[in-house]
């Protein structure tokens, strides 16, 4: 019996890829991620004392495609010079 393709995904298993804080650069990466088919969210962290751009955003991305959108994060960065911080670390889903 052959089992149906989406069995061998693996869910609930996102990483937080980098922290974006310019709203053209999480453009371009939103735009980079849909052209390479590329699942992603945004997650737009809660203002603190320390931390209180609201443009600031997590993009995560499922650990599968991590590579490949790490390697597109860090060219749009080197060619347009934007400043992000890299996470990678597991995502802490709030929806669970």
């Amino acid at each position: 019996m052959e089992q149906p393709l989406y069995t061998s995904v693996k869910v609930n298993n996102e990483i937080e890829l980098c922290e974006v804080g310019d709203p053209e650069c999480k453009q371009l990466i939103e735009k980079a991620l849909l052209s390479e088919r590329i699942s992603y969210y945004i997650r737009w962290p809660k203002s603190t004392i320390f931390h209180r751009n609201r443009y600031t955003c997590i993009i995560c991305v499922n650990d599968n495609s991590k590579d490949i959108a790490e390697d597109i994060v860090h060219n749009i960065c080197d060619e347009k010079g934007y400043a992000v911080k890299f996470l990678m670390r597991k995502s802490q889903n709030q929806y669970l």
